[in-house]
């Protein structure tokens, strides 16, 4: 069934086949983890499953799952995790296979084996690879050196993926998908970066380096019969390393794969180093600045979307199987490659869990309604670096991973609500506290919404990360709702006894901090509350791209500058500015740099501040200002002048409580009354919306 007419969408919403199975579009979730196992079970649970049916509503034509472990413990990354490797597995992933049948979604799982990522520490065991891998070698990119698997080892783990295929097609799930990307161990046979076998797995022909992937793949078909779907996820070139996968090989790969019986390709790029070890993000290798030149394979003139397109388009032209396309695409830019016939398939994460329901708002022309992505990595740093119970995984869906737990359910009782600052948090909690039918009136004293993000938006810039557009769809959805919407409107104590609300929730941002150093208020001391209201005057009249751009020309700031604060403000000022030419030298009294930046552009970012040959001074004590500069005493005990012309403060944000004080304890005012966002815990716009969204369900 075609899901739509919508004739800006036709190719993407238009039914597709994988052999004999019909998708009833092009959009296909693909697989990541997402950490939503029992720590004390390898069961297929409810929370998982209730995420897997959100996307399956949602609208898109298949969901991938990620991998459950085809052998346990020596094909794991981690001691807990799903299992397929026994029968007892199948129960869970039927119910799972179900819930996602009933919104006419297709599922499919990987298979995969993660070999030499397996820690010994709890396998019991050295992790095998193709080949021996030594750490005087590769370093400490695994978690253990690793052994050559042996012929047995081989045997038996391939058919430990021939059961796992046998479980699933039992558990009726509709496809599969061999993984043998990344540096998993499937790879580890095909790269002969790490190959360097003597027999008839060994790296010298491509026949032999696929044979490993290619024995599974046919007992599979042979088992599970020629009509049941199978599809391949592998690297298709690999870079920044020595005897990697070849774009010539990643088309030879294609042609064996599909002559063996594949019925479907996802070609992907891979690599290492410091420019493309984040290969599988792209928009980290893009960050702060693409990198020139680029391998005409790569298109970075999307700052990361659509990255690996020539690749891909280039296996497509080898094979005559259909061929799945990722790296950050949204539906116009899939629609374009699908017209352009560079993919017959587009495959999506991020945008779907920032928005399960892309598909179906595609389809019915809601393109205002879609929640977008910000491309921001919130979502990886979440569910992998910084796990916090109960904290969001997504900067823009607080819902996600814990959909029943964050349904929304209308109100009990309604209620007169009053939202005081119209930034990420206040909107947020004033769209949720709105869909569940509450009255709500937000205000806002400057002239437009978006609280902080305007100005972040100016310093970050628009090529990556476009929070602007997730003011857009703020403001969007809480116009449509009838939230009343007053900006220029400061709020004081008599205004609130005025209105008289139910619900007081306070988002009034934070507060800048001034760090306590002799000769803070000399003339060469910019601070952060004058920079910030500068900038906000200047984006009454222009918007965030036109201030980016004046900028590059002009600006009250000094050639030489030292920045007081090197977390997340501190490093993406240092980025803005050196981008414009100035001598940047970046201190903190706190032994760690870059606290809060997301994990992911963290490596990227700071390599990249050594190729500018930034000064990143942490541990320092502040001494005092001068007409000089900044006098410190660092970690060593070395005293030093930094000099400078000017002098930018950019310490984190303190929690502003003097408003609710004043409020408290006072007849007239609200009877309930909410701190979020910077004003109560000044975090990441990840933790404003997660505020604005609990808050928003709890009244």
């Amino acid at each position: 069934m075609h899901m739509s007419g919508n004739a800006q969408f036709e190719k993407l919403l238009s039914p597709g086949n994988i052999g004999k199975l019909r998708l009833k579009n092009r959009i296909i979730k693909t697989a990541a983890e997402m950490n939503t196992h029992d720590s004390d079970g390898f069961h297929m649970n409810l929370r998982t499953i209730d995420y897997m049916e959100a996307l399956a509503a949602g609208g898109a034509g298949m969901l991938i799952f990620w991998n459950a472990y085809v052998d346990y413990p020596l094909g794991a990354r981690m001691p807990d995790g799903f299992r397929i490797d026994d029968d007892e597995y199948i129960s869970g992933f039927s119910k799972m296979a179900e819930a996602v049948h009933k919104h006419d979604c297709k599922i499919s799982a990987q298979l995969m084996h993660a070999g030499p990522w397996c820690p010994a520490s709890f396998s019991g065991r050295q992790p095998i690879a193709a080949s021996v891998m030594r750490a005087d070698v590769y370093g400490n990119f695994w978690s253990d050196e690793a052994v050559e698997a042996t012929l047995a080892d081989i045997e038996l783990i391939q058919e430990k993926f021939v059961k796992a295929a046998e479980r699933y097609k039992e558990a009726g799930f509709d496809h599969l998908e061999i993984h043998c990307a990344t540096q998993h161990l499937g790879n580890t046979f095909m790269s002969r970066h790490w190959n360097k076998r003597e027999d008839k797995y060994g790296p010298q022909s491509l026949e032999n380096r696929a044979r490993f992937v290619v024995e599974i793949l046919r007992e599979i078909k042979r088992r599970l019969g020629k009509d049941f779907p199978i599809g391949v996820l592998y690297n298709a070139a690999e870079y920044g390393m020595d005897n990697g996968i070849t774009p010539a090989d990643g088309q030879g790969f294609a042609r064996i794969f599909e002559a063996a019986g594949a019925d479907n390709l996802h070609p992907k790029a891979d690599g290492q180093g410091p420019i493309y070890g984040l290969i599988n993000w792209p928009e980290a290798i893009c960050y702060p600045e693409i990198p020139d030149p680029l391998p005409e394979e790569l298109d970075g003139s999307r700052n990361g979307a659509g990255f690996w397109t020539p690749l891909v388009a280039s296996v497509k032209k080898a094979v005559s199987i259909p061929v799945i396309s990722t790296a950050g695409f949204d539906a116009e830019l899939g629609e374009k490659i699908l017209r352009e016939g560079k993919a017959d398939f587009i495959g999506m994460t991020r945008r779907l869990l920032a928005d399960p329901e892309l598909p179906n708002k595609l389809a019915a022309g809601r393109l205002d309604d879609i929640a977008p992505c910000t491309r921001c990595l919130s979502c990886i740093d979440a569910i992998f670096d910084h796990i916090v119970p109960g904290r969001s995984c997504c900067r823009v869906n607080a819902s996600l991973a814990r959909e029943r737990e964050y349904e929304i359910k209308p109100a009990a009782v309604k209620k007169k609500v009053m939202v005081v600052g119209g930034g990420p948090a206040g909107m947020e909690a004033a769209r949720v506290a709105a869909l569940r039918g509450h009255d709500v009136a937000l205000y806002e004293k400057e002239h437009r919404l978006g609280g902080s993000i305007p100005v972040a938006a100016a310093v970050k810039g628009l090529e990556i990360e476009d929070i602007p557009d997730l003011v857009r769809y703020l403001s969007n959805q809480i116009t449509k709702l009838g939230v009343s919407i007053n900006t220029g409107k400061e709020v004081n104590k008599e205004l609130v006894e005025q209105v008289k609300p139910d619900v007081l929730i306070l988002a009034t941002g934070g507060l800048y901090s001034v760090p306590e150093i002799p000769g803070i208020n000399s003339g060469n001391v910019v601070r952060a509350a004058v920079l910030n209201r500068q900038l906000k005057t200047y984006l009454r009249f222009i918007g965030p791209g036109l201030l980016i751009r004046a900028t590059k020309f002009w600006m009250p700031i000094g050639k030489r500058v030292v920045i007081i604060g090197g977390g997340i403000h501190g490093l993406q000022l240092a980025v803005f500015l050196i981008k414009r030419g100035r001598m940047v030298t970046v201190v903190d009294a706190d032994e760690e740099m870059g606290k809060e930046v997301v994990q992911n552009y963290k490596g990227r970012l700071f390599w990249w501040l050594e190729q500018k040959r930034t000064p990143l001074l942490s541990g320092v004590k502040y001494e005092e200002i001068t007409d000089k500069g900044l006098t410190i005493t660092t970690k060593d005990g070395e005293k030093r002048i930094l000099a400078a012309d000017t002098i930018l403060p950019a310490l984190a944000l303190a929690p502003d409580t003097e408003f609710v004080k004043s409020l408290k304890n006072t007849k007239g005012t609200a009877p309930e009354i909410h701190q979020i966002g910077d004003c109560a815990n000044p975090a990441l716009i990840l933790d404003a919306i997660g505020d604005g969204s609990r808050i928003g369900r709890a009244i």
